[in-house]
């Protein structure tokens, strides 16, 4: 790590364990030749020095105490008091003049003015608030304490006089330093007022106090004694400070350095750099967002604090920048950042949004009822249209994160990362990006612990693993992709997770959407074999045959490609291999009734068809003529699952002519099609799952023969 101290509140002193990096030093010194002018025209004196909170007032306290300690023409004592730490006004001042007698020097020439001090707080305190300083006494000291304080001259004005006179003849100037008196109770921060501005005004002994302006005005508006008036509340300020030492503002460019020292000093202790596109995020956020909010040292400091502690465990599996600025949001808006993880389904487009009415409305008042600002709303929005596609989309901002964009760069938008920025480490239902890495190239061996976990993740969770194996070929990493494909193409039919993408696209379309991607990364020389590799259970022969057909004809392309005689050579290969396959696992089907053809069956028959559409024709004609197989049995078993679906009258159609001739079908089935009964759901009865399937089968091919016949 840096210097840079990110844990560390204390206030810088300019030294090399705690440098000054904002030059306040400068003004420190200004501060100290202010005090030097005062003490030469005024025996006691109030400096305020005031400044927002984190702004830097107590490192430069601290600077001041420390130059006056150097000094040796003027030498001053400086007292540290906390208001605090007492209550009333007689422990007040109890410990002001204490601090003070601490502060003078040991020697002679100042032990008068020490025990005087020491008298002077006897006198002006009740004899019970020694008492409970020095701890248990007997009766009879308070009573003769009273008696004494009677009989001698031991009034507190003649003991002030006495004390005034010491101090004025040590000359050794005393400076009560008291830091944060904004964070007072009214009564309490007047009780300092009233230390200061009566008790404590003695000759030498002047005061450096420092607050929030603003804050310490509305304490005083608390008070009795202003009653509400702003007005009055400045009023009474004034007639306490003598001078205001206003703390330099925290310019845009001492921001900027800042900000920039410690993001460098981030990713400098975690091993991380920005690219060019980072920078450019990162800038545009930050100029435009964030730089209002980070307006003082502390503000800043507590921030990257925040980013160093929590960064750690997720260092390679996050987006540095969408990190930076999530962890910009729980620090500064927490409201805000607990939100977002109840609208996770809306931010990542992994549910849909509620439909109608004014969305970005909707989004603002989400981030109002957040708790964030009314004057901080807007900026908070377009941030969150910087990480999330949705609420970009919404806002119609320039700066809004393409979906694709916010998951290649493992980004917050993503459903996939989501999680990984509102967890101190990747969830247990995740992968790291090492140990996804790690599982990839164990597929070739099939073996490794992260493997194991890979294939359960692979069943249970395809469409995210799908993605992020895409990812990687997107960005150009080398993957074992015959090895996947042969994966894929055993699994297939084995997983279980949910449809995604709203519930429209299964595990299995997902799987499909990739395969042919690794296949056309995959040298054409070995595609063939890699193919008959994956075709060697009746699932695998599925997705290949899928695969290649992707591959070999472009999208919006004629299908019937495939069969033709102009394929690359590598392409023809392969499509044997398919053909042989479909043939291999269709086989066993020849051995019993068309009714008992599987899914799968039925899928590799319109998949051979595909490639081999005559001789696929011809194997199914022989399995009717050898009476097998009946037609209208193989008819129904073509029938998409959902008959009532829309286009599948249309689908059963267009397979039944592919596979059998739809014009010889319904000459072979017309005694069939002559006695089919009316559509059940017209005619109200009810009968069983199968024979209503066949009855609604029947009525297609009925009004397919019938139009047909009227020309139509």
């Amino acid at each position: 790590m840096t210097d840079e101290r990110f844990f560390n509140d204390d206030p810088v002193d300019g030294t090399a364990s705690s440098p000054d990096l904002l030059g306040r030093e400068t003004y420190a010194r200004h501060a100290v030749g202010v005090l030097q002018r005062v003490r030469r025209q005024s025996d006691s004196g109030v400096l305020a020095l005031i400044g927002s909170w984190g702004s830097g007032k107590s490192s430069v306290l601290t600077m001041v105490m420390g130059l006056l300690a150097e000094e040796t023409d003027e030498a001053w004592s400086v007292a540290e008091l906390n208001p605090w730490l007492y209550s009333d006004l007689e422990s007040l001042t109890l410990a002001l003049f204490s601090e003070i007698r601490e502060a003078l020097p040991k020697g002679d020439r100042w032990s008068t003015a020490r025990t005087t001090l020491a008298g002077y707080a006897r006198a002006i305190s009740p004899i019970g608030k020694l008492g409970s300083l020095v701890g248990p006494f007997d009766a009879s000291g308070p009573l003769k304490g009273i008696g004494d304080r009677i009989e001698g001259d031991t009034s507190a004005s003649a003991t002030k006089r006495r004390v005034e006179e010491a101090l004025r003849e040590a000359g050794r100037p005393v400076l009560v330093v008291m830091d944060d008196l904004d964070r007072l109770m009214p009564d309490e921060l007047l009780l300092v007022f009233k230390l200061v501005r009566l008790v404590g005004r003695l000759p030498n002994v002047h005061y450096l106090i420092s607050y929030d302006e603003r804050t310490l005005l509305d304490v005083l508006r608390r008070s009795d004694l202003v009653g509400g008036e702003a007005s009055r509340a400045r009023e009474f300020l004034e007639k306490i400070v003598q001078v205001r030492l206003d703390l330099p503002a925290f310019r845009e460019r001492d921001a900027g350095e800042m900000v920039e020292r410690a993001l460098s000093a981030v990713l400098g202790a975690h091993g991380l750099g920005f690219d060019d596109a980072q920078v450019r995020r990162f800038s545009a956020v930050y100029f435009g967002h964030l730089q209002d909010r980070l307006s003082t040292p502390r503000a800043v400091k507590r921030f990257f604090a925040q980013v160093d502690a929590s960064l750690g465990e997720l260092v390679q599996d996050v987006d540095v920048v969408d990190f930076v600025v999530v962890t910009f949001l729980r620090t500064m808006e927490p409201g805000l950042y607990a939100l977002l993880s109840r609208h996770r389904g809306e931010l990542t487009g992994a549910a849909f949004m509620p439909s109608g009415g004014d969305r970005i409305a909707r989004w603002r008042e989400l981030v109002r009822g957040a708790g964030v600002a009314a004057e901080h709303v807007e900026a908070v929005l377009r941030i969150l249209g910087t990480l999330f596609p949705a609420v970009g989309r919404d806002l119609e901002s320039f700066e809004s994160v393409a979906s694709e964009a916010a998951h290649a760069r493992l980004g917050v938008g993503s459903e996939d990362y989501f999680d990984r920025y509102f967890t101190s480490a990747v969830p247990d239902d995740d992968m790291s990006e090492a140990a996804f890495d790690r599982a990839l190239a164990q597929v070739p061996v099939s073996t490794g612990v992260e493997y194991a976990e890979f294939l359960v993740r692979l069943r249970g969770d395809t469409h995210r693993v799908t993605r992020r194996i895409r990812q990687r070929i997107d960005r150009g990493d080398t993957l074992p992709c015959a090895d996947l494909l042969v994966l894929l193409a055993v699994e297939y039919g084995s997983y279980t997770a949910p449809a995604g993408v709203l519930g429209l696209v299964s595990a299995e379309a997902s799987v499909r959407f990739l395969a042919p991607l690794l296949l056309g990364s995959i040298p054409e020389d070995e595609r063939a074999v890699c193919v008959g590799r994956m075709a060697r259970t009746p699932g695998g022969t599925a997705l290949a045959a899928i695969t290649l057909g992707r591959v070999i004809v472009p999208e919006g392309g004629d299908v019937a490609g495939a069969a033709g005689p102009g394929l690359d050579a590598w392409a023809r290969d392969a499509r044997g291999e398919i053909v042989g396959a479909c043939r291999l696992h269709l086989a066993h089907s020849a051995t019993g009734p068309a009714v008992s053809l599987s899914d799968r069956d039925v899928e590799l028959l319109l998949l051979w068809q595909m490639f081999m559409p005559t001789q696929v024709r011809a194997w199914v004609r022989e399995q009717l003529d050898a009476g097998t197989w009946g037609l209208l049995d193989l008819v129904i078993r073509l029938a998409p699952e959902d008959i009532t679906y829309p286009d599948s009258a249309g689908a059963l159609l267009r397979r039944a002519d592919d596979l059998v001739g739809l014009d010889s079908a319904l000459q072979e089935l017309t005694t069939c099609l002559d006695a089919a009964a009316p559509d059940p759901s017209a005619t109200g009865t009810s009968n069983p799952i199968a024979d209503e399937r066949r009855t609604r089968v029947l009525n297609i091919l009925r009004n397919c023969r019938n139009s047909r016949r009227n020309g139509e």
